[in-house]
């Protein structure tokens, strides 16, 4: 055997350099890491993924938009085709509106997400893929029916239908005084103010289309002109009377049920008030203090609503649920399980009631004119009304109902921005 002597400065000699380029690897390896995470991390990062987001959300209005049209020609092919539009459009249309409507849960989902900006970009671009795929369909449809129409209809076909539906809608809209008469005996009219609106206005969308044909029908006569431009807007004036009559209609049913179920409501506030009452003797002096000056306001608050109840039925089971839904957050964990169950029972059906009259008022301001984060908060609110619609648990239905009043109200919010902005 070999007998080698090594001295300790022989390793130290050999041991320090081979340790600084280790440690130099390591510390590059390191630095490397970091700059390669903060860059997927860094504002940059996210200022792209907020960009494509951007994007995407202005293709989304673009198909809310184009579906919104497709409305119209269905509406008007559906008269030349004996009332069943032709399935083309029947069929791009119901693949536009899944694919629209799983787009909004999806936005709604990525501006709410805390993945990576990469990550949020890749969602980005796939989204934006389904949505461009969506508009393709819609256009290739309706260039196809436009080429039939024009092949197969004439103007005057075209008049002659519009017209008849003129005269179907104005018979299903019937006389509307005849509801604003019952809504002024039930109520007081800040109740109803909309729905006069509504008559309002949708009597003078069948008058303007009425008009709108006449013109339509001169200009059939001389080859020269065309009538689509004054067809399209008729049918135009045609939906907004629809539309118009449906909300009239709405709130007449929101406002006579409220009226039914206000004595029901404030009573079960009043239980609510005097079980949160009793509960309070449980808790600690900090929480009860606390709970008791809730009690205090919510009691001070039903007391007052007592007085409106009859003429203000709607806006009384609104301030209820609001009223219940601040008492809940108060005691918090206070109650037991089958508390918070028994709860929900008794607060649901008002809260319901509640979120489907904001969702009404949201609908009818909602518009094409209003944002993307307006539409958002408006399938945000027809989602979780449905879910708390279909929902078995009380309390998770509870829940849903109210996201939904909080939706319906910020979607209301921004189209009333919205508009207000658009006119100064």
């Amino acid at each position: 055997m070999l007998d080698i002597d090594i001295e300790p400065e022989d390793v130290l000699v050999w041991l320090v350099p081979a340790a600084i380029v280790f440690a130099g690897a390591a510390l590059a390896v390191v630095l490397t890491v970091w700059l390669v995470k903060r860059a997927r991390r860094g504002r940059r990062a996210r200022a792209k993924a907020d960009a494509a987001l951007d994007a995407v959300g202005a293709t989304l209005v673009r198909l809310d938009d184009d579906l919104d049209e497709l409305e119209l020609e269905l509406s008007l092919s559906g008269a030349l085709y004996g009332g069943d539009p032709p399935p083309t459009l029947r069929r791009a249309r119901m693949t536009a509106q899944h694919t629209r409507d799983d787009a909004f849960a999806e936005y709604r989902d990525l501006r709410k997400s805390t993945e990576l900006p990469a990550r949020i970009r890749r969602r980005t671009r796939a989204l934006s893929a389904r949505l461009e795929s969506a508009l393709r369909s819609l256009a290739a449809a309706r260039t196809a029916h436009d080429a039939w129409i024009e092949a197969n209809v004439t103007a005057g076909a075209q008049i002659d239908a519009a017209r008849v539906r003129l005269i179907e809608v104005e018979g299903r809209m019937g006389d509307p005084a005849v509801l604003l008469r019952e809504l002024a005996g039930r109520a007081d009219p800040e109740e109803w103010t909309d729905a006069a609106d509504a008559a309002t206005a949708a009597r003078a969308a069948l008058d303007d289309a009425a008009r709108r044909l006449d013109a339509a029908a001169r200009c059939a006569e001389d080859p020269t002109q065309s009538p689509l431009d004054d067809l399209a807007e008729a049918e135009r004036r045609l939906r907004t009377a629809e539309q118009r009559s449906r909300a009239l209609e709405e709130r007449h049913r929101i406002v006579l049920q409220a009226a039914q179920a206000v004595p029901d409501e404030l009573e079960a506030a009043a239980a609510a008030i005097r079980s949160a009452t009793a509960m309070r003797a449980a808790l600690e002096p900090v929480d009860a203090e606390r709970l008791g000056d809730e009690i205090a306001r919510a009691a001070d608050e039903l007391d007052g609503l007592r007085v409106q109840a009859d003429r203000r039925p709607v806006a009384t089971n609104e301030a209820i649920a609001r009223l219940r839904d601040r008492l809940d957050r108060a005691l918090a964990d206070a109650r037991t399980a089958q508390q918070r169950l028994l709860g929900a029972r008794s607060a649901l059906p008002g809260t319901l009631a509640a979120a489907r009259s904001a969702l009404a008022r949201a609908e009818a301001t909602v518009g094409r004119e209003s944002s993307l984060e307006a539409r958002v908060r408006l399938d945000a609110a027809r989602t979780q009304l449905a879910q708390a619609r279909q929902t078995a648990d009380p309390v998770e239905a509870l829940d849903d109902a109210r996201r939904a009043i909080r939706h319906a109200e910020d979607a209301k919010a921004l189209a009333d921005y919205d508009r207000d902005r658009a006119r100064t």
